[in-house]
């Protein structure tokens, strides 16, 4: 008798374990497309320093793994507006959110296109490989990011190097 009542209140200690060991909703991370906006800068080896807007849509596979797709555009207005020259940077990348509470480090990686607006300068334009590396900061209610993102450009009669570093808001 004694080992009977010991074997029911070890299958209910054991049951309440296991309910106890469920993950609750409200522990589960929101998994929702997120939204971005930065401005940066551009050190290229052809065109020199250029100013920089992107805008960024990212979707969630896990907590860790997202993909991105960016539509870039940067203008190398330091020489003025005669000699200006501006490139068009698409790029879709793989991104790796590493351990981090308010402050996070982030790996990217993937390929774009470098791609000049004006018509008669094309031989710099062609496909784009990059990685680099960010960091996002959680603030109220968006979340602030930083990045450098070197891009090695194939073009027709060369291989280039793009150097962006950008500050932005995730939305």
């Amino acid at each position: 008798m004694y080992a009977t009542r010991f074997a029911a209140g070890f299958r209910w200690l054991t049951l309440l374990l296991m309910l106890a060991c469920i993950p609750m909703a409200v522990q589960a991370q929101e998994l929702r497309p997120r939204f971005g906006l930065s401005f940066g800068t551009m050190f290229s080896t052809t065109e020199g320093v250029g100013l920089s807007f992107r805008g960024r849509a990212s979707a969630p596979v896990n907590a860790d793994l997202s993909f991105a797709i960016d539509l870039g555009l940067t203008g190398f207005v330091l020489e003025g507006r005669d000699e200006a020259s501006y490139v068009f940077d698409p790029q879709v990348s793989a991104i790796i959110t590493l351990p981090g509470i308010r402050t996070a480090p982030y790996l990217l990686a993937g390929v774009g296109a470098f791609v000049p607006i004006e018509s008669e300068n094309t031989s710099n334009s062609g496909p784009v490989v990059h990685f680099g590396v960010g960091w996002v900061r959680a603030l109220n209610e968006t979340t602030l990011f930083y990045e450098i993102n070197p891009e090695l450009v194939i073009a027709k009669e060369q291989v280039e190097f793009a150097f962006p570093i950008r500050v932005g808001l995730i939305f």
